[in-house]
């Protein structure tokens, strides 16, 4: 399951080894409402530096995937954030091929600015 969320970073926290092999770095966001809301994200791995970019008070937009598992008989849920970048910043988008996707279609009041000699029966 992956979601999007955008908020002002809150709090960065330092990186955690867990063992010799595993890394993790948690970062707080803000989310603005009637009642604010603070939302803590983890960052696993070669994903512990990508908050290293913003600073606390930014507004950004959080990819995450939603991560629960079991442990004598309690259970834990991770919002493991995989990319972190700057809110409001549309990517262009494109096909497969290259080109750009149209983001609107033709509304058939746009006249031709070439007269064309169409001989087609159709």
């Amino acid at each position: 399951m992956s979601f999007e969320i955008e908020g002002k970073l809150h709090k960065k926290y330092e990186m955690e080894s867990k063992s010799s092999s595993f890394q993790t770095r948690e970062f707080v966001i803000a989310v603005d409402g009637t009642y604010p809301q603070y939302v803590k994200f983890q960052l696993t791995q070669d994903r512990c530096n990508l908050v290293d970019a913003f600073q606390e008070g930014e507004t950004i937009k959080v990819s995450f995937d939603l991560r629960g598992r079991e442990w004598q008989g309690k259970y834990f849920t991770n919002l493991n954030a995989w990319r972190i970048e700057k809110a409001g910043v549309a990517k262009a988008s494109k096909a497969d091929d290259g080109f750009p996707i149209q983001d609107s279609f033709p509304t058939g009041n746009d006249e031709p600015t070439q007269n064309f000699n169409d001989d087609l029966p159709f």
